[in-house]
């Protein structure tokens, strides 16, 4: 799973994000980002008012949270979904000692750029936000 850190910087970077069912994210308030939550249908799912979005937290009595603003929640992007960010530019994903490296192209196909971390996710992530940022 990609750090809060980099998904903040995601999310600053321009990475858009439609919430669905599946997607993992954390409520950006003081002792709460700890907790990672999913988005489904039955638990927590996201309601369009005219004022903003919020996710909703569905039968969730225990708890004293009924709702957020999307605004304050960060996105945890999965693999597939970092991998479909870089859309044409991905290459190949390699492991190597101590972790995993994405290999992209410029669009010309001219220059490769490799984006390393310890774990997979983070490695893409890395990736998409050199994309985002063009660095």
């Amino acid at each position: 799973m990609i750090t809060l850190e980099l998904a903040r910087r995601l999310r600053e970077a321009g990475m858009p994000w439609t919430p669905a069912s599946g997607d993992r994210f954390v409520v950006g308030r003081p002792g709460m980002e700890d907790e990672v939550f999913v988005l489904a249908d039955m638990l927590a799912e996201v309601h369009d008012f005219v004022d903003g979005a919020v996710v909703g937290f569905n039968g969730t009595v225990e708890w004293a949270l009924d709702s957020v603003a999307l605004a304050e929640v960060v996105w945890l992007p999965r693999e597939e979904q970092l991998r479909e960010a870089l859309g044409g530019s991905f290459e190949r994903l390699e492991a190597v000692t101590g972790g995993f490296v994405v290999v992209t192209r410029s669009p010309d196909g001219q220059v490769t750029t490799r984006h390393t971390d310890l774990d997979p996710e983070r490695a893409y992530a890395r990736a998409v936000l050199a994309k985002l940022t063009g660095s």
